[in-house]
Formats: structure tokens, sequence, C-alpha cells
């Protein structure tokens, strides 16, 4: 009976280690040595502070830094090669002078004079509405583009030989452009208040600012909310002439 018995229930089989379980038990040892040396490296400290994390912002202030040095750079070296060219290219003196009057109206080269500054700014953190005005709303208390460029279009208008916002002589490619209130030109960051210089006859800047309708408007944002707006008059300034790139940029269709 015994030996029949034995017989029907078969042999004895061993636990067979299938992959799944060898896999489930290969991430349970690697979490367990990820926790270890989590451990040992923060040492009771936080490893995800603020300080760690690299903020778009600050992406963009580097890359305006760099594109400021590298501005620098390359007007030396402009420089440089117009003083080696300058010495004996075999030009007239008719040639050389059309020559400067092209970089005169180029602005690659630096221009003296009278001149005004405008600054314009956003309103005060707690800006409310001047009796008589509908209460504000956030477009309302900052700087616009149309705002930028207002100015500076009337001061071109106004017979201006050369202007500068804020550290950066404009040129006929110039763009003044922003994104919220901040101001992108010529490849630098700007933040309010900004300041916009321009050399010419005062008086008559002056009138092209106040002839300005949208100046005019931007004015009852003054009045309203508290936009920052100053004018302020130079006996005599002194723009440098642009120093970036003057060369054209545009896409191409990939082949």
């Amino acid at each position: 009976m015994s030996n029949s018995a034995d017989s029907s229930e078969g042999p004895v089989r061993r636990p067979i280690w299938r992959p799944v379980r060898l896999l489930t038990a290969g991430v349970f040892a690697l979490a367990g040595l990820i926790f270890v040396t989590s451990f040992n490296t923060a040492k009771g400290t936080n490893l995800r502070t603020d300080d760690s994390l690299l903020k778009l912002s600050d992406l963009i202030q580097e890359r305006s830094d760099k594109n400021a040095e590298l501005e620098e750079s390359t007007g030396a070296v402009r420089e440089n090669v117009d003083s080696l060219a300058g010495r004996d290219d075999g030009s007239t003196k008719a040639e050389d002078a059309e020559l400067r009057g092209l970089e005169d109206a180029a602005g690659t080269k630096k221009v003296s004079g009278q001149a005004l500054t405008v600054t314009l700014d956003d309103a005060p953190p707690d800006a409310t509405a001047n009796p008589g005005f509908p209460e504000p709303q956030p477009n309302d208390l900052v700087i616009h583009q149309q705002d930028l460029q207002a100015v500076v279009n009337a001061l071109w208008q106004g017979g201006a030989s050369g202007i500068r916002v804020m550290d950066q002589r404009l040129i006929s490619t110039s763009a003044v452009r922003c994104v919220g209130n901040t101001l992108i030109l010529q490849g630098r960051v700007y933040s309010p208040p900004y300041k916009i210089t321009a050399v010419g006859d005062q008086d008559k800047l002056r009138k092209a600012l106040d002839d300005s309708p949208a100046i005019q408007n931007y004015q009852l944002y003054v009045q309203a909310y508290g936009l920052g707006w100053q004018v302020d008059e130079h006996a005599k300034t002194t723009l440098p002439g642009y120093t970036g790139t003057v060369d054209l940029h545009y896409a191409k269709p990939v082949k």
C-alpha cells in the first residue's frame, strides 16, 4: 500500500525562480541601494533646495550679459579693422567723405550734441485710480512695447541725429520689442525704468513728443494711474556708435 501511494504522488519538485521574481528582487535591492546612497549624501540636509534650481530668468540674464560682452569685443575689433583699413586704401577724399556720411547715417559712429532723455516707468505697486478715472487693470500699470516705440518714433520725427535706448545705440534694423513689461533689444534684456536718449535740437525734439498722438494717449495713463514719465535736457551728450553685427539673418529651408 505504501509503495503504491508513493508512486501516485510522484516526485517532490524543487522551487523554481522565475525571471519575474528575479526582476522584482533586483528592483527592491536597487531601491535599497539608492536610499542608502541618498542618506549618505544628504547627511540630514535637503537635496531639493530652491537655490539649486536654475531659473529661466537666470538663463536669460546670463545670455544677455554674454551678448553684452560679445558686443564690446566686436566693437573693439571693428575699430581695429577701421584703423588698419584707413591707413591707405587708395580712396579719394570725396569717397572718404561719402563713407563718413554713410557711417553717420548707419549709426556706427558716435554722435555728440544737445540731447533729451525720456524715462518711462511702471506705475507704483500700490497704484490706484485718481478721481474721475476707472479702476486700473494690470495692463494699465506697466510699460508696453507701443509706448517705447511711440517715444522712439517721435524723437526720429523731431530730427534726432542719434538715439540710444538704455545703453544701446539704435540703427535702421533695430527692433524695440517687449515680452510682458521686459524689453528685448538686440539680444539683450532690460527691465523698467526705460531711458531713451536722443541727440538733436531740444525744442524740436520736445515738440515732436508733445505732438505725438500715441504719447498724448500715454499721458492719460500717467495722469490716471501714475505711470512714469520724465524728460531731462542735456547741454551736451555723446552717444557711442553701434557695435553689434550689421549682417541680416533670415531662415533658410532645410534641403
